[in-house]
Formats: C-alpha cells, structure tokens, sequence
C-alpha cells in the first residue's frame, strides 16, 4: 500500500476529533441533534484549521444512512465511506478559485433543483468562495436565499472580507480560530504516540510554532522532520531543518546580554552567522524569550512541561523589569532596521550592543557612589546667598486723560493746534493750555506721521 501523508491519514473523521474549536462543534451538533438545520453554513478562517474537514463531517451526519441525520455519523455505511473516499454522488466539492465564471455557476446551480440520487440531502461544498467573480455571486443570490429542501450549501473562504453582503446575510457564519502552539504540540505527540516514533518535546514545541496556527501545516513540517532525522524528532535536527536558533544557540546569546558582556556576545552573534541562519528569526527569538521572561515577572509563571521553565524563571529573577522592556522593543526596531542597515549582520549586532549600552547606562543609574565614574558624579556647588527681595513694582500708570482720536485732524497756522469736526474736540482744545510743548506732545501722540512746522507752514515727512 502506498504511503499515505500524516496530513490526510490523522484528517478528522467525526466531530469529536476536531482539535481547538469546540465553539464551532458545539453549534453544530445542536442543530443536527435538534434538527435546526440551515440551508447555507459559511466556514471562514486561516489555513489548515478545518473548514473542509468540518463541511465533510457535517455532508455525513446529513446523509449517514445508519444514524440518520445526527451529530455521530456512524462512519461505516455506504454514504459515510463514500464522502470519506470522495466518490459520493450527491456531494459536489466545488474549487471556486478554479471555477469563477459565471457560466459555470449556472451550470452548477442548474443541477440543484433534481432530487438527489442516493443520499439524503444534496451538498454542496464551495471552498475558496470569495474567488467567484460579482456576476458569479449574483446568479446565486436567488438559490442561495431559498434552495430547494434537499439542498444544503457550506461555503468556505479564507477571506470572509471579499464576500458581498448579500451572500453573508443568507448564511450562518462559523468563524474557525488559528490554533495555539500548545494544542498543535499536544496533538502532534498524540500522532507520533500512536506511530511509534520517538521525539522531543523542544523538537514539537518548535514545529507547533512554525505552523502558525495551522494544524495541516504542522503534519506536513512534522513528516518532513521524521525524513530529515531519520525516523526520529530531535530538536537539534528541527531547528537546522526550519532555520531556526535552538537552544543552544538562543540562550548563551541572551546570557552574555545579560551579563553585558560585549566581547561575548559579539561571539554569540558570530557563531549564529557561521550556521548562515537567519538575523531576523534570531531577533525574533530573543523577542519571544524576553516576553516569556517579562510574563514570568509579572507572576505568570511558565507550565511545569513548558520547555525551559527553569532558565525563564532564573532569567526573570537575574534580571530588572525595566530592562527586559527596553530589550524586548530594541529587538522589534532592530527586525524593522535590518533592510535599512549596510549588511544583516551590521543591523543584527547593533541591536545587540544597544542592548549592552542601555544595560550598562542602568547599571551605572544603580551603582553606589564609589563605583560611578568620576564624569558622572554630582558636583556639589556652594549655597546661593539668597539676594535681598525685590520691591514691588508701582502699579502702571494710565495714560494722559486725552480724548478719542478724531477721525481728521490737521495742523494749520503759525501755531500748534489741531482742528476736528467735533465740537468736543474744540472745546478740550480751549481749555488746554497753549505752550508749545504740551501742543508738539498732543501733536506728536496723534499724528500718524512726523510733522514739520515750518514758516510756511507744515509739511508731513515721509
């Protein structure tokens, strides 16, 4: 018999073996057990999470001839061994990405109106849905909002974003979440329990961390590990298969940091360049360490069998809150300024000694008296003799009592005077006195211009 992959081999058969979304399974098999069936289930979320998986399981509870319609498809009739096989009549698996006119839509919807010929219910499954054209989208509006009763739609997209409105209200929507690297690592030691081949846990942990998310991806990197180490997991092997820093290679670069050692750590940072690994991964991983680091000194203490527990703690016990941040966001710019840097290995070992310069300027911050530099100690200056107090200030001033400036005025005669059309003017004019120093002051607050008296008479400067 051929070798058949792990991704397909461990693929789910019955609800119960979906692995991280019991919010999904349970809204399922509630309908199914009560019979609160929809017409149309839309699947969104990343890759490799079950969305497929899900609409075939849910394509045999509808259809087991031994159960009936039931959240626990028996699995052995002819219907269930059909969909597991892919050779079941009355399921059409549909590419959307590959089939996007709209002529081949119709053509597809055309056949939903006959009865199915052997099952129960006539399914449809559309992966890739939001690669249908708009007029695609637009023929099966009509169908989509109401099939005919032998007819079920389970819609899957990784896009759920691209899809019209109009498609989104006629469905119930399941959103499947990316799963977390612990379930992914749980259910990888589950498969290799059950093959009969041997590992490590840091190899797993490694792995459940490259997929993303994404559990098909996860058996995928995992068959390609028991290649590359021959039958076995270890996770030296794993990490020279992925790229990625192991160990041996994260942790004595993140001791000479700590430590401040800058001969060290430029050392560290040589031998992760002779391995001909990646820089931003290498930040990456220290970035990851340090947010276990800072999670531990906030009292979120590392799981028992979580790999590395012990360093973590005694890491979060060496060093200081504040500088685990100013490492954690020094690494995050570094990974951003690697393309801005001369060369990856510059950008990558800058980071780095801005780490040891910033370690260093918190040392000295805590340093006792004696061990600070002569430089930065603080000179104590003499007392100020206190200088006697100043008095205060008169309060300001107003003004001369003079009156609104008039709208015109002009000077004319052998005299000073100003003359205005109104008659209060005048009158103050009268009563002033007749001195030409009080007049050239009058003069010289309410011309707008310099004026020169002169015997002709006067003449305004420029």
């Amino acid at each position: 018999m051929a070798y058949q992959v792990l991704a397909r081999k461990w693929r789910p058969r019955v609800f119960e073996e979906i692995v991280g979304q019991p919010h999904v399974v349970t809204a399922l098999a509630n309908a199914l057990d009560s019979r609160r069936l929809h017409h149309a289930y839309l699947f969104t979320g990343t890759r490799g999470v079950g969305k497929t998986t899900l609409a075939r399981i849910l394509a045999k509870a509808l259809n087991c001839e031994t159960n009936g319609i039931s959240s626990k498809p028996c699995g052995k009739c002819g219907a269930c061994t059909d969909i597991d096989a892919g050779r079941f009549v009355d399921l059409m698996e549909v590419d959307a990405a590959t089939n996007t006119k709209v002529d081949e839509m119709r053509e597809l919807l055309e056949n939903a109106q006959y009865m199915p010929t052997s099952g129960r219910f006539k399914v449809y499954i559309i992966d890739e849905v939001h690669m249908l054209s708009r007029n695609a989208f637009n023929s099966m509006l009509k169908t989509l909002e109401e099939p005919p009763e032998h007819v079920k739609f389970i819609l899957a997209t990784t896009d759920p974003q691209r899809l019209p409105v109009t498609i989104l209200s006629r469905c119930l929507q399941f959103n499947l979440k990316p799963l977390t690297p612990q379930l992914i690592a749980g259910h990888l030691k589950h498969v290799l329990a059950a093959e009969g081949i041997a590992f490590e846990d840091g190899a797993l942990a490694q792995l459940a961390k490259a997929a993303s998310g994404s559990l098909r991806d996860s058996l995928s990197l995992l068959d390609q590990a028991i290649a590359h180490g021959g039958g076995k997991v270890a996770a030296a092997q794993v990490a020279e298969m992925l790229g990625s820093l192991g160990s041996d290679l994260i942790w004595p670069l993140l001791d000479r940091v700590a430590a401040a050692d800058g001969k060290g750590t430029i050392e560290e940072a040589q031998r992760i360049a002779s391995r001909s690994l990646s820089y931003d991964a290498a930040l990456e991983e220290l970035a990851s360490l340090l947010h276990r680091v800072a999670l531990a000194q906030a009292g979120a203490g590392a799981a028992p069998d979580e790999p590395d527990a012990d360093r973590i703690a005694a890491m979060a016990s060496r060093l200081e809150p504040g500088r685990v941040q100013v490492m954690y966001q020094i690494a995050l710019l570094g990974r951003r300024d690697l393309a801005l840097a001369p060369d990856e290995f510059a950008g990558f070992t800058m980071a780095l000694l801005r780490m040891l310069t910033f370690a260093q300027q918190a040392g000295e911050a805590h340093a006792p008296w004696h061990g600070r530099s002569l430089a930065r100690r603080r000179v104590r200056l003499p007392r100020r003799a206190r200088l006697p107090r100043r008095a205060p200030l008169p309060p300001p001033t107003r003004r001369s009592l003079l009156p609104p400036r008039p709208w015109s005025s002009m000077v004319t005669g052998k005299g000073w005077w100003i003359a205005s059309t109104s008659r209060a003017w005048r009158a103050w004019l009268r009563g002033t006195e007749s001195s030409f120093r009080t007049k050239a002051a009058i003069s010289s607050w309410w011309s707008p211009r310099p004026i020169a008296c002169t015997r002709k008479g006067p003449t305004r400067t420029s």
